[in-house]
């Protein structure tokens, strides 16, 4: 599968500049690829049969270990993720490793989140598929440059994966609040890179954070979060003004149905 943008060759989201083909020979034109079109939403791209010459020889090694990475990786759909969440005890989500040892076991195919998946240009998507007592699973739809606000959960926990592009987790150390005045002081902590292949958790004892989809990678992603409890508030923050505030949470669609903002 490969497709060719303007600058450069893309092959199953890993870009390479147009510099470092030396030729590429295509045999025919066959089916729409479904793992593309989740990131190429204008235009049609197809699965065909490629060789790709590669000048030099370091482009090539970090694009086999990528494709290692990729094949090693057994792809489960969401429904079998859902079943899994299902079967671990009640006692799995009060800390963090049972659950992010199973997103890291069970990496989802992207075809089938379709159902669940809308987009929006001008903010990201929460879209529910699943809900109980103990958790929600939201799939989060970014496109290319967007990115939340920094927030909380509630104190509750929270569990992250990218089965469709590469995202990047900024966690903050909240050192004030004041939530009744709408002040606060937070300092940048550290980054995390979010992908199938490194789901993470939300540290209980930092647990703020933004995650972004870097305008740079052109590519749009969605996240998987799993919620234990769900929660429907959170708090936001503004590090650069200092302020913070509560936020009541929608979702966009509720297993794979539109949901009004009145709901």
């Amino acid at each position: 599968h490969t497709c060719f943008g303007l600058g450069e060759g893309e092959f199953h989201g890993f870009s390479l500049p147009i510099d470092c083909i030396e030729s590429i020979e295509v045999n025919g034109r066959g089916q729409e690829c479904p793992r593309h079109t989740i990131n190429r939403p204008r235009g049609t791209v197809y699965s065909i049969v490629c060789r790709i010459r590669l000048s030099g020889t370091s482009w090539f090694e970090t694009l086999r270990a990528y494709m290692s990475e990729l094949t090693a990786l057994r792809r489960v759909a969401i429904d079998e993720l859902v079943r899994g969440l299902h079967a671990v005890p009640a006692s799995a989500f009060d800390d963090t490793e049972e659950i992010l040892s199973l997103l890291a076991k069970m990496p989802v195919e992207e075809g089938s989140l379709a159902p669940y998946l809308s987009w929006d240009r001008q903010h990201y998507t929460r879209n529910l598929i699943d809900k109980t007592e103990l958790y929600e699973l939201v799939a989060v739809c970014w496109e290319v440059g967007q990115s939340s606000s920094v927030h909380n959960h509630r104190d509750q926990n929270c569990w992250m994966a990218a089965p469709v592009g590469r995202l990047v987790v900024e966690n903050f150390h909240v050192s004030f609040q004041d939530l009744d005045a709408g002040k606060c002081q937070l300092l940048a902590s550290n980054t995390v890179e979010l992908t199938a292949a490194n789901p993470c958790a939300v540290d209980p004892r930092e647990p703020v954070h933004r995650v972004v989809n870097p305008r740079e990678r052109q590519q749009r992603a969605v996240s998987l979060h799993v919620y234990s409890r769900p929660f429907d508030t959170c708090v936001v923050y503004s590090p650069e003004l200092g302020t913070c505030g509560d936020i009541r949470l929608h979702y966009n669609t509720a297993f794979g149905k539109p949901v009004s903002r009145a709901q």
